[in-house]
């Protein structure tokens, strides 16, 4: 079996799912590849597979991820377009996910249970929290994926920069790095795409030559 790779989950619908090696995938083949997907959203990926990414978190999310690939592709065939099928599958999804949640919405009480860790070594200015991304996911924004911070997200408290508990240990500091760059930027009056591409530039390039990583972070936190 070659990479990008682990294990056959199981076949649906006529699609066979794959979990994959998302970091296999980000360094090798697009940065941008994240949790799950589908052909019409990357090319790379067969057109009878599911790709979702190996799971590192807390509490396995492959059938919510499955039940919006499963959506969306039934949608498209239909000849939906992809702007409507991706926001129908999301809402799915959703509804999905708060029928199997326990928690009464509460921000304070989520907002306790989303932080696992402050990372201290990086939280001099800042602080940057390693988060349940299942439950962010679950209650503020069924997009959130690999981190984020509270440039971009209004849910984010203030001054704090999340990282998903979901990503691979070894990516979470080119994660970190992304999420520091943007929000300097966009402290700085850049709007969040500009900010976005630039921060998934200098993401890349550092996975290419990871020896320049720390160097690039602890440049970012100067800049806080």
């Amino acid at each position: 079996m070659k990479k990008p790779y682990i294990k056959k989950y199981k076949s649906i619908n006529g699609f066979d799912v794959w979990i994959v090696d998302g970091k296999y995938i980000r360094d090798k083949i697009n940065e941008e590849f994240t949790n799950f997907g589908l052909n019409s959203r990357f090319r790379f990926i067969p057109k009878n597979e599911f790709w979702i990414e190996k799971e590192y978190g807390k509490g396995s999310e492959i059938e919510y991820y499955i039940k919006n690939l499963l959506k969306e592709s039934e949608l498209l065939k239909k000849g939906d377009g992809y702007d409507y099928a991706l926001g129908v599958a999301d809402k799915f999804e959703k509804l999905f996910r708060l029928k199997h949640e326990k928690i009464k919405f509460d921000k304070k009480t989520i907002i306790k249970k989303v932080h696992l860790t402050l990372l201290k070594k990086f939280s001099k200015k800042i602080k940057v929290y390693i988060v349940n991304g299942r439950l962010v996911r679950d209650y503020f924004f069924i997009d959130f994926t690999e981190g984020g911070h509270d440039m971009v997200y209004d849910f984010v408290p203030k001054n704090e920069v999340w990282i998903d508990d979901d990503i691979r240990r070894t990516e979470r500091d080119f994660v970190l790095l992304h999420e520091l760059h943007e929000r300097n930027l966009m402290k700085n009056g850049m709007k969040y795409e500009h900010a976005h591409n630039s921060a998934s530039t200098i993401e890349n390039f550092c996975r290419k030559n990871p020896k320049i990583l720390q160097n690039k972070i602890k440049e970012e936190i100067k800049k806080i």
